[in-house]
């Protein structure tokens, strides 16, 4: 690991502490700054890569987390984190807050990047699955935060599966606990059976989420983008960051133009807390 992510971890822990986990009295004030410190940190972070800050513009991480409730002491779970845009941050979080971060992916085959095994940076991350017949994703009620960011469309054509997703999530999560959710949002439009474009009714995943228990705390329009106009050719992927200029499967089409859809930007997107009840 280079001398600027060693710089990097020990800045963050000198700031935030192995303390800002720990309950005391008038701490409230106290853990709430340390948690925006380390946030702040952790979104600013130079090892994170260059083509995911430069997504910033249209995922805003640090208002969006904030929005959700993202505090020191809490037990995160993101679901399918990909190529781990929030892993880059949720992971030093964790670890500079004293925290924990576990990543739930889409198979064993599909691991997080390499990178993300130094944890002098990241810290420890857990891993687990979730499919349609993935066992509990954790101890029941072991869990504070559940991220769920853009892959609730995906399991749409899978029978049972959005459901499951809800049940596991609800079981994981402590009392109180959140279940924050960023999806692509089809609205004003109908939602296309099985959200077979990416885009979905906030309505429908609402009705998803309540069905598994969960209460709706707040929706933000942080992540809306009043330019996408919904309709392209290759659904939401014709968009930034995919770019897909050919049916899927297909080898890309190398005249396709792609500025219309680049100067659209990435979707337009719901972002909705959830709690569990106590």
């Amino acid at each position: 690991m280079g001398f600027r992510a060693v710089t990097l971890a020990i800045s963050i822990a000198v700031v935030c502490g192995a303390s800002a986990c720990l309950a005391s009295p008038n701490s409230g004030a106290k853990t709430s700054r340390t948690g925006d410190m380390a946030l702040t940190a952790a979104v600013a972070s130079p090892v994170r890569s260059p083509q995911n800050v430069a997504r910033d513009v249209y995922r805003h991480p640090k208002e969006s987390l904030s929005f959700w409730g993202l505090k020191p002491g809490m037990a995160i779970l993101e679901i399918w984190p990909g190529g781990g845009y929030w892993t880059e941050i949720l992971a030093p979080y964790a670890k500079a807050t004293n925290c924990s971060y576990r990543a739930a992916l889409s198979s064993t085959s599909q691991p997080l990047p390499a990178k993300f095994s130094q944890t002098a940076v990241y810290g420890p991350i857990a891993t687990t699955v979730f499919d349609e017949k993935s066992p509990p994703l954790a101890k029941p009620g072991s869990v504070s935060f559940v991220l769920l960011s853009r892959n609730l469309h995906d399991w749409m054509s899978t029978p049972g599966e959005p459901e499951k997703a809800m049940r596991d999530f609800y079981a994981a999560l402590k009392p109180g606990g959140i279940l924050a959710v960023e999806q692509h949002r089809a609205d004003p439009r109908a939602m296309k059976p099985g959200a077979s474009d990416g885009y979905m009714s906030t309505a429908v995943v609402v009705k998803l989420a309540e069905g598994a228990g969960f209460k709706l705390a707040a929706s933000s329009e942080i992540n809306a983008n009043p330019k996408d106009t919904k309709d392209h050719p290759f659904g939401v992927w014709t968009l930034p960051p995919t770019r897909r200029s050919a049916p899927n499967g297909q080898p890309p089409n190398p005249n396709f133009d792609h500025a219309k859809y680049d100067a659209i930007g990435e979707s337009d997107r719901m972002t909705l807390k959830f709690i569990k009840p106590d």
